[in-house]
């Protein structure tokens, strides 16, 4: 059995049954008949039903928010904005997908015509993880579904709430029956039946989101199959501020960035490398930040943050934290866990980090900010590429040039100047290094789990 907790309260929210491996096989094969039949679908055909699930999305919002907000702890106005940016990856590919995946003709010369097409796999499992319990299944559903793959997707367990909603979206709009299904597995099978599911003929390829040793594991189980995986896993994306940087500005991106969705994303700000002749000014503006952000119950609507997701995630980042205090981080805020009901953390934040602190090394899944004082460009290009991660960075400098030639050097998946690090459907998103590989969303998504068939005449 699954059994969902409150975060906020600690109070039990529901307890579902999960599947053994007999029940997992007969949904695996009745999703194989639905894409058999799916994939022969013109993408007129397929954008009726993907854009159906948009409405229905943005009709149901306050609900589909409130679940959010209920199981994971997500403040609700940030639950409400996932919603709507989940329905528009929906409208994005029911507009794109057909573009993206046309034909290709190639003239070779000596009267040679060639073709290139793209063909759905399959059935494509996804691992889905639970701090943004929307979001993350439809960047990858969306595109995996007009592609004319079917889905079979493991939600964390702790959102099975809303992994169920989801499922019953898909179902409402018109999608053929199984083609779309959630599974259910309790949390002391997952390595074994997550490897049966892997291994299952049916599964074509596999796309996981979430860290680092979940991602290894499953990429050990798809290589062993010999079936295509996308993974994105965790990030310690590095902020790099400048000492031309607007720092008034630079401080209200950055505290945005890292306490969003309380902390609890790949790509927020984790590590501060910032210029010493800015330090003082941006140290003392962050903290009067994080003094100023308010904690507290999710639904009210001055509350920046909500909690943890789970007892463990919140006790890990303390730890997390006490450890690098113990090697020397000097501690301006935040640290203490509050006595009160809810897996609470408040904003904390760190100075004094050098290289012999897991603040530096190590990624914080929560409302900790980690300052790193750097001496010029090059150290703070150094200090951000020394790390094991390369999903997200963000530079910030008044100079573009200046902040493109750093952009040019760091190692990671995504660069932003001026501003947080986010996904966008019109852009691909993945990271390098042990941040994963393969790309999600734009055409480089869509393009994941097709056959680029190569056809002369």
């Amino acid at each position: 059995m699954i059994t969902t907790i409150n975060p906020a309260t600690e109070e039990r929210l529901a307890t579902y049954p999960t599947m053994n491996a007999e029940e997992l096989a007969g949904v695996l094969e009745a999703t194989q008949r639905a894409a058999a039949v799916w994939r022969k679908l013109s993408f007129e055909e397929r954008t009726a039903p993907m854009r159906k699930v948009a409405t229905l999305m943005r009709e149901q919002k306050e609900r589909h928010a409130t679940l959010m907000s209920l199981e994971m702890g997500k403040p609700f106005s940030q639950a409400l904005v996932e919603v709507e940016k989940s329905a528009w990856v929906c409208d994005f590919y029911a507009d794109h997908a057909a573009n993206y995946l046309t034909a290709e003709e190639h003239d070779l010369g000596d009267g040679v015509r060639g073709m290139v097409k793209f063909e759905p796999l399959g059935v494509i499992f996804g691992v889905m993880p639970w701090n943004f319990p929307f979001w993350q299944v439809f960047r990858f559903a969306a595109p995996t579904l007009m592609a004319g793959n079917g889905v079979v997707v493991k939600h964390s367990p702790n959102v099975t709430g809303s992994a169920i909603a989801i499922e019953e979206l898909f179902r409402e709009a018109g999608f053929p029956t199984n083609l779309y299904r959630t599974v259910h597995i309790a949390l002391d099978e997952v390595d074994a039946l997550s490897g049966f599911i892997i291994e299952h003929p049916a599964i074509q390829g596999i796309s996981i989101t979430g860290s680092t040793g979940a991602g290894r594991a499953v990429a050990a189980k798809a290589g062993k199959a010999i079936k295509p995986s996308v993974l994105e896993l965790g990030g310690s994306d590095p902020y790099l501020v400048l000492d031309d940087a607007d720092i008034n500005r630079a401080v209200n991106l950055c505290a945005a960035a890292r306490l969003l969705n309380s902390g609890q994303t790949c790509i927020a700000a984790k590590r501060f490398l910032v210029h010493h002749s800015v330090m003082a000014q941006f140290r003392e503006l962050f903290l009067q930040r994080l003094q100023n952000a308010v904690m507290g119950d999710p639904f009210d609507q001055t509350v920046e943050i909500g909690p943890m997701a789970r007892l463990d995630l919140r006790d890990q980042l303390h730890d997390q934290v006490m450890r690098s205090i113990a090697a020397g981080a000097e501690l301006l805020c935040g640290g203490v866990i509050p006595d009160r009901a809810g897996f609470f953390y408040p904003p904390t934040l760190l100075a004094g980090v050098t290289k012999d602190m897991p603040a530096y090394s190590e990624e914080f899944f929560g409302p900790v900010v980690t300052l790193i004082e750097v001496a010029d460009d090059a150290e703070a290009i150094h200090i951000a590429n020394d790390t094991s991660f390369g999903l997200g960075a963000a530079v910030f400098s008044q100079n573009i040039e200046r902040a493109l030639r750093i952009a040019d050097q760091l190692e990671t998946g995504n660069c932003f100047i001026n501003s947080g690090v986010k996904s966008d459907p019109r852009m691909p998103f993945g990271g390098i290094k042990e941040s994963g590989y393969g790309r999600e969303l734009a055409a480089y998504g869509i393009r994941a789990f097709v056959n680029i068939k190569t056809i002369c005449v």
